[in-house]
């Protein structure tokens, strides 16, 4: 998998290195728990690690995109461990 974006309080994240079912395991255990915060990447160029608060009843949408997805926009492209790269 090329990445997971993610959609949540209306901004894009993305997460990579990472598989569809770790990624929603870490969720589900962290909304049994109460909240949890997660690692997501933020950022154009040189992405910044950044930290989404999940809780019951926050919407958050997990896209996966596979390695052989095309690119939908001319300026973003994503490296191999789904960091946003602008040109």
């Amino acid at each position: 998998m090329k990445r997971i974006d993610i959609a949540y309080g209306g901004d894009h994240y993305s997460v990579g290195g990472r598989s569809l079912t770790e990624l929603q395991d870490e969720i589900l255990t962290g909304l049994a728990q109460g909240t949890h915060w997660l690692q997501v990447n933020d950022g154009e160029g040189e992405p910044r690690p950044s930290y989404l608060l999940i809780s019951a009843g926050v919407p958050l949408a997990l896209i996966p995109i596979p390695d052989d997805a095309p690119e939908v926009s001319g300026d973003e492209m994503w490296d191999d461990e789904g960091h946003e790269v602008h040109l």
